[in-house]
């Protein structure tokens, strides 16, 4: 099992920024993508962004640009900087981690608690 703690949500104007992290502890196997989706009021649940272990990024367009993910495979955290922020990133965004069972082809999916990003003026 893997447990995922996320801090860094809050309130913040349009134009502003805010930096999430997620810190991963338990059972971690070594090959796993880290990332961050959010789920806005009557919206599916979607991806923000994800890293491979070897440091390859995966961005939902709406975020291109604006949006900078990074992880230390050392402390096992995941970080979204996020920049020039708009009125529909207001969502709860959760930490998800994917990890591969080592001699399988099974994927396991962890998932965190959410933190709460509101854009408002």
């Amino acid at each position: 099992q893997v447990q995922l703690v996320e801090s860094g949500g809050g309130l913040v104007q349009p134009g502003g920024s805010l930096r999430l992290s997620c810190v991963a502890s338990g059972s971690i196997f070594s090959i796993n993508i880290m990332g961050w989706y959010r789920q806005a009021p009557g919206k599916q649940r979607e991806l923000v962004a994800n890293i491979r272990l070897g440091g390859s990024t995966n961005y939902a367009d709406s975020v291109k640009g604006r949006f900078t993910i990074s992880r230390d495979n050392a402390k096992n955290t995941v970080d979204l900087q996020m920049n020039s922020l708009k009125f529909e990133d207001t969502a709860v965004y959760y930490c998800n981690v994917k990890e591969l069972v080592p001699g399988t082809i099974t994927w396991l999916d962890f998932w965190g608690q959410g933190t709460q990003v509101t854009v408002s003026s």
